[in-house]
């Protein structure tokens, strides 16, 4: 089977990297590191009208109504400009939550202002990203009436939360865990933006402190929120394998330029064989990354039985690639790769986030180990 972009896809692409080089290139991205929001109004204004955030919406919510494979082209490019801003968040995880398991009326009312950018969506996830454990999950609902719901708690690490409008949030019900849209502006709902390691990617503290909630803002059927988090999860596994292939591409593509130029003992390090095997082992990672994100997407796009395990080989995989790309990377360029004034730091930076998102590599080998020896 072909795993490759097909020509429109490609074509997908190649527009999305042309506007990104054009006009969101790493001038942008340095100029949005101290940014309190992270991005640019602009950016996000420019992402609505090209379709980028309405790529995964069905077309009578406003969207382009396409599917995973265009999904990690678009990511693959976002990937390669370590590009700032709660696409993943938006236009990715809550649009297809929404998309999946809202009732018309929820779709109606937030699809077509996610797609058109008027408003920003994330998903709460647990802790840890064991969404098959309920203790990781931070808030409770109580039913104080039959139509209403009082939700209590907090959660960490949540991805843009600080710019969200609505937040698709996991809680303890009676029923059992139950996903419920809130939005932020609902009174007793707080937000605290969490510093890390990477500047490009903003994370956030989310507190409810026994917000109202009524029964029909609960998405999906009451006591499956689990279930429906890790099928969304594995949408976001699969985006952000897509970008972490990106990211390693162009970090490879710096370390090959540089060492074409860079001389030591009167020639070019790309002319040494320690430099050589570094840049062909960096190649083989990401050659396997690409194969097995464009593998994943695929299962994702025939709904094929083992598209959550295609997903979780292919995050974790991807994880360690770009760590060891960008780690590798900043060898390559000596000292000046630990300085500000080169590019790489923000790669590796955005290389180590990535690849605890979503559940790290042991997480994902973990729940394969105990899937296949449920099945042996």
């Amino acid at each position: 089977m072909d795993f490759g972009f097909d020509e429109q896809q490609k074509a997908l692409a190649a527009s999305v990297r042309d506007v990104i080089d054009s006009r969101f290139g790493m001038a942008y991205v340095r100029g949005m590191l101290d940014d309190p929001r992270g991005f640019s109004l602009e950016f996000w204004a420019e992402a609505a009208k090209l379709g980028w955030l309405g790529l995964l919406v069905e077309e009578r919510y406003g969207g382009l109504g396409l599917g995973p494979l265009e999904m990690a082209a678009v990511q693959q490019e976002l990937g390669r400009g370590v590009v700032p801003g709660p696409y993943l968040a938006s236009a990715v995880l809550a649009s297809v939550a929404l998309q999946r398991y809202g009732s018309e009326r929820q779709k109606k009312r937030w699809l077509p202002s996610l797609a058109a950018g008027d408003e920003i969506a994330t998903v709460v996830f647990p802790e840890a990203h064991r969404a098959s454990e309920e203790g990781f999950v931070g808030f409770t609902a109580e039913r104080p009436s039959r139509t209403a719901f009082r939700v209590t708690g907090e959660q960490r690490f949540v991805l843009d939360a600080h710019v969200a409008d609505l937040a698709v949030v996991p809680a303890i019900a009676e029923e059992g865990v139950t996903l419920f849209l809130v939005e932020t502006c609902s009174p007793g709902v707080t937000t605290q933006p969490i510093r890390t390691i990477d500047d490009t990617r903003r994370l956030a503290t989310m507190r409810f402190d026994g917000i109202e909630v009524e029964a029909n803002q609960i998405l999906g059927e009451a006591g499956a929120g689990l279930v429906l988090l890790e099928a969304v999860a594995d949408v976001g596994r699969v985006a952000l394998s897509a970008e972490m292939v990106g990211g390693a591409e162009r970090a490879l593509e710096m370390c090959i330029d540089y060492a074409r130029v860079r001389e030591q003992f009167g020639r070019p390090i790309g002319s040494f064989q320690a430099i050589q095997h570094k840049c062909a082992d960096m190649l083989v990672r990401v050659e396997g990354a690409r194969a097995m994100t464009l593998a994943a997407a695929t299962s994702l796009a025939h709904g094929d039985a083992d598209a959550t395990s295609d997903a979780g080989i292919a995050k974790s995989w991807c994880g360690e690639a770009y760590r060891m790309v960008t780690t590798e990377g900043v060898q390559i360029h000596g000292g000046l790769g630990f300085t500000w004034d080169l590019d790489m730091h923000l790669f590796y930076k955005r290389a180590k986030s990535s690849e605890t998102s979503l559940g790290d590599a042991r997480f994902h080998r973990a729940r394969l180990a105990e899937r296949a020896l449920g099945e042996s």
